[in-house]
């Protein structure tokens, strides 16, 4: 397989599952974590490795090592592997997806901005989703009709928060995430519900038009719902963690266990909570977005531009919600094609 974002916690967990089930890691991607990535190298020695600046080269203990975004399309069009698992974060791995399916690869999914951004142009046939969210509807789906999919999310950092302290926030702050330790980007958009407005827009691509919500499970053990149309739900629960889609993503026929089962004894209880637009302000735009899901693209690219002003202290915390919101209001294009797609996302950045 090839692995884009080796060196992330979705990389590093693929790697685990490769390792158990003995698959061949043909080209390893990350982007500044060497010292990681040597260790990674001498594990499963890859034909190929990636990395994002030239100036780090000479730290790779590895033979052929190239650099920059156009190396990795290269790579993945003249790579003999059938299997691209794309972990990596943001808009930038949109391109790697649509070449991985142009050359005829499975895709293994877990880079939320290319079906977000550019969903009404891919085909997600050839894709297995590895968030969560969407293995466990997945999983849950039966030949029966379905009337409402829901997803579940943790809340964020600021789930239990005074709403009149948030727009203080600190960039330290959005990264006390209750129930575990991601990225710094995914971890943000924890924090102001972006990343399941994003879920929602996957759910859509990857299910079809219908019905779709989400709503706040503190404990991260249900991670989808289905309401079918005969008035009976089911529940996916496992433990928090990504090893379980990553391995059925890299073991189709996956029949081992991979994770401890839940223990509702152990747990006790499980509260839930509505995801609310004074804490949230983004989820405002989420029925909109699920009618108009070709915007996406909007919503991600004013994300990102927002996500960098913050960490860069040029903004609060609840600007990043208001500058969602105002691109959103303010761009209502819908992309004919993938061209349209990239114009579309530099037309935003450029404007915001």
């Amino acid at each position: 397989m090839i692995l884009l974002g080796s060196t992330g916690s979705i990389g590093v967990n693929t790697l685990c599952i490769a390792k158990k089930f003995d698959i061949n890691v043909e080209i390893l991607v990350c982007g500044n974590n060497i010292e990681l990535l040597n260790e990674q190298i001498q594990e499963h020695s890859p034909k190929l490795v990636i990395i994002a600046n030239r100036d780090d080269v000479h730290r790779v203990n590895h033979q052929n090592v190239l650099c920059g975004s156009e190396a990795i399309l290269r790579a993945i069009e003249e790579s003999s592997s059938k299997l691209v698992v794309n972990a990596l974060v943001g808009f930038l791995g949109l391109r790697p997806t649509l070449k991985a399916l142009e050359c005829g690869k499975r895709v293994a999914l877990a880079n939320k901005e290319s079906l977000v951004a550019c969903g009404a142009f891919i085909d997600t046939s050839r894709i297995q989703p590895i968030d969560s969210e969407h293995f466990g509807l997945w999983y849950l789906m039966q030949d029966r009709e379905v009337k409402r999919m829901t997803i579940t999310a943790s809340g964020g950092a600021f789930r239990d928060w005074d709403i009149k302290k948030l727009q203080s926030a600190t960039l330290a702050d959005t990264q006390k995430h209750p129930n575990w330790s991601m990225g710094q980007k995914i971890t943000i958009d924890s924090a102001t519900m972006t990343n399941k407005i994003f879920e929602l827009l996957e759910a859509r691509w990857l299910f079809g038009e219908g019905e779709y919500n989400a709503i706040i499970e503190t404990k991260s053990l249900i991670h989808a719902l289905i309401d079918f149309k005969d008035g009976s739900t089911t529940a996916h629960f496992a433990r928090a963690s990504m090893q379980l889609p990553i391995a059925y993503a890299l073991n189709k026929k996956m029949n081992e266990n991979i994770l401890e089962h839940v223990d509702l004894l152990e747990v006790g209880s499980l509260e839930f909570r509505e995801i609310e637009v004074s804490r949230y302000p983004v989820w405002e735009i989420k029925e909109e977005l699920l009618k108009n899901p070709s915007r996406g693209v909007v919503v991600n690219a004013a994300n990102e531009v927002a996500i960098e002003r913050f960490i860069n202290k040029e903004i609060g915390f609840m600007d990043i919600s208001k500058t969602i919101i105002g691109a959103f209001e303010k761009f209502h294009n819908m992309p004919r094609s993938v061209d349209d797609v990239f114009a579309l996302d530099a037309e935003i950045r450029k404007s915001l």
